[in-house]
């Protein structure tokens, strides 16, 4: 499925605008710049694919807006090459982002018809995104540890299997609070039990739930 290229200069300005806003990291701005978004959208909602904003998608979910896209991915960290647990694959636009960074993705994702949507449409993007469909408080200790974990929804207690789904040095980002208080948060898996934690303020997701439909 080629990209429109009436998307590319589009695509571009998205790219400056993010700078603007503050994302400096070249592995992630190039991530941005080559993932055709307008092809993990609503078919009726293509034209809006790089404004800056969240749009919905099947299963109640959102598209999350490029600016979290990016946050979220320069908090990670990477230097390509990283083993990367993604927590709700939702679109598959923010895998498709952390393949581009040269990670290795495994993700999860609980709503069965996104799950099904999303894994072939990154397959046929030739993402090579591992996806399965499961609860994404249990994590996928198959293929675990990993370097990185990240939460695409917000929680409200740390999920346990996950920290221990962490490479001791690795990071995890996750979107931690109660209702809408919710506080963009890092944490470093120091040694096997100790962990350190980073505060990166607000920030607004869906919640995440437990099990699956």
């Amino acid at each position: 499925m080629p990209a429109s290229y009436k998307f590319i200069a589009r695509r571009k300005n998205l790219v400056s605008l993010l700078q603007q806003k503050g994302i400096t990291t070249p592995l992630v701005l190039n991530a941005i710049g080559s993932v055709p978004r307008e092809l993990f959208m609503n078919s009726s909602l293509i034209e809006l694919a790089y404004e800056d904003k969240a749009y919905p998608i099947a299963g109640g979910q959102t598209i999350s807006q490029p600016y979290t896209v990016a946050r979220q991915t320069e908090l990670l960290d990477l230097n390509g090459g990283e083993k990367v647990l993604e927590i709700g694959t939702g679109s598959g636009y923010q895998s498709a982002v952390l393949c581009a960074c040269g990670c290795h993705v495994y993700s999860v994702e609980r709503q069965r018809v996104l799950y099904e949507q999303t894994s072939s449409l990154l397959r046929e993007l030739q993402y090579d995104a591992m996806c399965v469909y499961g609860d994404g408080y249990e994590g996928w200790p198959q293929y675990a540890p990993y370097d990185r974990i990240l939460v695409t929804a917000g929680c409200h207690e740390l999920p346990v299997a996950l920290l221990k789904q962490l490479s001791v040095g690795g990071l995890m980002v996750i979107p931690f609070g109660k209702d809408n208080e919710l506080r963009m948060i890092r944490i470093r898996r120091t040694s096997e039990n100790e962990y350190e934690r980073e505060d990166f303020g607000d920030c607004a997701f869906v919640p995440m739930l437990k099990g699956v439909q």
